[in-house]
């Protein structure tokens, strides 16, 4: 595990500054306008999960996690039609920005092959699994999927999700919170090794 560690050092002080920057919103009166903000940015190019922040929010008021995880699945689906929009129309500038920055440009030709097979369930595993979401959305842009198909998928994939984590707060509460700061380091860990198996596992989507 120390081996581990010191190889994602780096990556662990990264994301433990956006979690910082992310959760210091939880308990503002900005909240939900906050909520609503990262899981849109997160469905087109933000590296951070809105679940961070929705456990925070849900965490802190129990009572509100049936509000906390529509505001995830509206901002996430609304997020993934901006996300297709740079697939569409902005691939060539601002979509090849995003993509390179998280080196996906090999995934690309992958995505495109599985929206040939079966676009409903390409968008609806990568919406409700660790699969990164943003390289589905633009690629669903590039390729020309259904805009219907995209938001039926994306919002039955991001609800499931989504009000799972919050319904699972809503009865464990502040103990889940507690949890990941104490272990904040193995959890990034973890993190990343799910970031990296959920781009391996768009090979052998099916």
């Amino acid at each position: 595990m120390k081996f581990i560690y010191k190889i994602l050092k780096v990556p662990i002080r990264f994301f433990r500054s956006l979690y910082a920057w992310t959760t210091h919103w939880a308990k503002s009166p900005h909240a939900p306008i906050a909520l609503f903000g990262v899981t849109f940015i997160e469905s087109s190019f933000f590296p951070i999960p809105p679940d961070v922040l929705l456990v925070a929010m849900t965490a802190t008021e129990p009572k509100k996690w049936i509000r906390n995880a529509a505001i995830c699945t509206i901002g996430s689906v609304l997020g993934a039609l901006f996300g297709y929009l740079i697939g569409w129309c902005f691939y060539e500038s601002a979509g090849k920005i995003i993509i390179n920055a998280y080196h996906l440009q090999p995934i690309m030709d992958i995505v495109g092959a599985k929206y040939q097979q079966n676009a409903f369930l390409t968008v609806f595993t990568a919406a409700f699994t660790p699969i990164p979401y943003k390289v589905i959305t633009i690629a669903a842009g590039l390729f020309r999927i259904s805009i219907v198909v995209l938001i039926i998928a994306s919002i039955i994939g991001r609800a499931g999700r989504f009000f799972l984590v919050a319904g699972a707060l809503r009865i464990f509460g502040e103990k889940i919170e507690k949890t990941i700061e104490k272990y904040f380091d193995i959890f990034s860990i973890v993190f990343v090794i799910l970031l990296v198996a959920g781009f391996i596992a768009i090979k052998y989507l099916k």
